[in-house]
């Protein structure tokens, strides 16, 4: 990675993002007739910023992108967890709540990561991020490098579907009623997908500037595509 001038900071802004919108990912807000996962505000942002991986610097690098966002995750959640169990401070308090045991109970209701939710986001976003990454690297090379509009659009498509549909249904199945549980997948599939959408242009911006700064424009055409690799 050392070698391109601008892969670290990207690399870093995608896995800040997934580290938030996980930490978040537990509210459920309503945003006009829409109920959906606090996580609606950055998540897409990884998957913005996977397409600009895929794109300028090629799959391989983009999959050791994934892989660190997995693995800075799960530290993150293992820090949260060990930080819940430790004792709280005899004089610590939290707004209202004045009794240390309190606010002990409350923090652990906001950080507090549940197997079950854990195991959501976990799958979820392994099996998108690559769909979506694998999905680009495929049609660049169909396409010859054009149309990255399209390339962007559809990729975040199927990336999304799979990791709206496979989070929600493990993280809220029998918590919510099954209409709702469809409506919460189609809803936030739809919404993070246009918002992906609306910031093209500036995606077309910034994928243009990488590729003269970095002096690359990767093309997958003899990637092996496993996951289970870090280098190709």
């Amino acid at each position: 990675m050392n070698k391109f001038r601008w892969l670290p900071t990207i690399t870093a802004i995608f896995v800040t993002s997934l580290i938030i919108s996980n930490i978040i990912a537990v509210k459920l807000i309503s945003i006009g007739p829409f109920s959906l996962p606090a996580a609606i505000i950055i998540f897409p942002i990884s998957y913005i910023f996977g397409d600009i991986l895929t794109e300028v610097y090629g799959y391989a690098r983009a999959r050791q992108v994934i892989w660190i966002g997995f693995g800075c995750n799960l530290l993150a959640v293992l820090i949260i967890w060990v930080s819940i169990q430790l004792p709280p401070a005899p004089f610590w308090n939290i707004g209202p709540w004045q009794d240390p045991g309190l606010a002990q109970q409350a923090y652990a209701a906001i950080f507090g990561f549940t197997p079950r939710l854990l195991f959501a986001s976990f799958i979820a976003y392994l099996l998108g991020e690559f769909l979506n990454s694998f999905v680009l690297a495929k049609m660049k090379v169909v396409t010859a490098g054009r149309h990255l509009w399209l390339r962007m659009i559809s990729s975040t498509l199927v990336g999304q579907l799979a990791d709206s549909g496979v989070f929600i249904s493990l993280a809220f199945y029998g918590l919510i009623p099954m209409g709702a549980l469809g409506r919460l997948i189609l809803t936030q599939w739809l919404l993070k997908s246009f918002y992906e959408a609306a910031v093209t242009p500036l995606t077309y911006l910034f994928v243009n500037y990488l590729k003269r700064i970095e002096g690359l424009d990767f093309f997958d055409r003899d990637t092996k595509f496993t996951p289970w690799k870090w280098k190709d």
